[in-house]
């Protein structure tokens, strides 16, 4: 058990499907042919074993017969006629050898004596340095030295085009290995992908449902539950909206009957009260409103003026608010959303660091970057995402004394999403915090 999950942490086995598919064929297809090409090797071996051994021993009988008949000085001329393409006979004792002890050179021999049929001596020797030449030795009835010299067949050779034809049809069934594997991974990619995407604050189109069943069930499945997710988050903001709005009249009540109460510490305390509740339900009508920001109709706009001319309304409330560097472009945008957007980034900038810069870069995807910056004391990186969910309130530098409800980042996500863009919060070099609104 330990080493099968070393095998599978030590990086020998590949992390993506894609590659464990196309593997597991490849190596497939490569068992499969190593098998085929044993099988024909060794079916190719056996038949020239056959060729060559069918009529070795009847052969072999006809020539030594014909030869221990023919008179001394008659027999050279037949040698050639006698001798056959896995062997050839020789007058004379042949080359010196060692005796052979392998299983071929004891089956030859065999093959030899029966041929002979013991009416002559025999010893079969190996030929040093050619393992695969043998020579038998033996003396004819007049006792002259008869050597056979033995030059077993191998395996029948192969066409020269065969071993092309094979790389060949390997070639096609590895591309037609990768193309399976291919459409079967590249509809879990899209799927991936398309849940890597998922945003249910924005309407984006239901993916197709085409393609083989189980990939349309996994399809439909996914975007049934895009739907419910979208579902269940307009209910809370629906639940929310009614929630603050219903409580608007009971505070209302309870503030006139605050003000028609004696002055005291305790009324003033209630009022304090009052107000952070009322704030509280404001904010939350607000963010309620922010999910449904598609109400507004797009405008086209000049971005420079736009942004200046949101600093000057706060200068000329006494604010520090100023414009680094503005881009002149033109954009499609709902205006008041991304008013309210960059209100929120320099309200929080003026509460916890008292001035806020605005930047405006044009991106080289033509997309338009606003950026609010201030020098306060930022966000820890580690919550720098959490700090941009509902309600979410940093205790450490934002906390209930210096106001706000934790829904101001949320509503600008929301507004943002509704025109479009993208809100990403990250710490300045030397401190400070900067909000970064991307339009595309």
């Amino acid at each position: 058990m330990t080493a099968g999950v070393a095998l599978r942490s030590g990086g020998l086995w590949p992390r993506t499907l894609r590659a464990r598919l196309f593997l597991i064929f490849f190596v497939g297809l490569v068992i499969a042919y190593g098998l085929a090409f044993s099988v024909l090797f060794a079916e190719r071996y056996m038949s020239a074993k056959a060729v060559m051994l069918g009529t070795f021993e009847t052969d072999i009988a006809t020539s030594i017969a014909v030869l221990d008949r023919l008179p001394a000085d008659e027999r050279e001329p037949w040698l050639q006629r006698l001798s056959r393409g896995n062997y050839r006979l020789v007058l004379g004792a042949g080359l010196p050898g060692a005796p052979d002890m392998s299983t071929r050179g004891r089956e030859i021999a065999g093959r030899i004596e029966e041929a002979v049929g013991g009416r002559f001596p025999l010893r079969v020797e190996s030929i040093p340095g050619d393992d695969r030449r043998l020579q038998a030795h033996l003396a004819l009835s007049d006792g002259s030295p008869l050597t056979i010299d033995v030059m077993p067949t191998g395996v029948m050779p192969m066409a020269q085009w065969l071993p092309y034809v094979l790389a060949m049809q390997m070639a096609l069934l590895v591309f037609c290995a990768w193309f399976a594997v291919r459409q079967a991974i590249r509809p879990l990619a899209d799927l991936a992908s398309a849940a890597d995407a998922l945003d249910p604050n924005r309407r984006t189109p239901l993916m197709s449902e085409e393609g083989p069943s189980e990939v349309a069930h996994a399809v439909r499945a996914f975007n049934a539950m895009r739907e419910r997710i979208a579902h269940y988050l307009d209910e809370r903001v629906q639940i929310l909206a009614a929630i603050s709005h219903d409580l608007q009249t009971p505070i209302t009540r309870m503030r006139l009957r605050a003000d028609l109460a004696d002055d005291t510490p305790e009324k003033e305390k209630l009022l304090n009260d009052l107000g952070e509740i009322e704030r509280l339900v404001q904010d939350g009508i607000a963010y309620a409103r922010s999910a449904h920001g598609n109400v507004e109709k797009p405008s086209r706009i000049e971005i420079a003026s736009f942004v200046e001319s949101i600093c000057y309304d706060y200068q000329d409330t006494g604010k520090a608010v100023s414009v680094t560097g503005a881009v002149e472009a033109r954009i499609e945008t709902k205006p008041h959303a991304l008013r309210r957007i960059l209100s929120n980034f320099i309200d929080n900038a003026l509460k916890f660091a008292g001035a806020a810069e605005i930047r405006v870069d044009r991106r080289q995807q033509g997309e338009i970057a606003i950026t609010v910056m201030d020098r306060g004391p930022g966000i820890p990186d580690d919550l720098l995402e959490a700090a941009m969910q509902p309600f979410y309130r940093l205790e450490q530098s934002r906390n209930r004394e210096t106001g706000g409800t934790g829904l101001g980042l949320a509503i600008a996500q929301q507004l943002a999403s509704a025109i479009g863009g993208s809100v990403r919060l990250y710490n300045r070099d030397g401190g400070g915090l900067a909000a970064e609104l991307v339009i595309s």
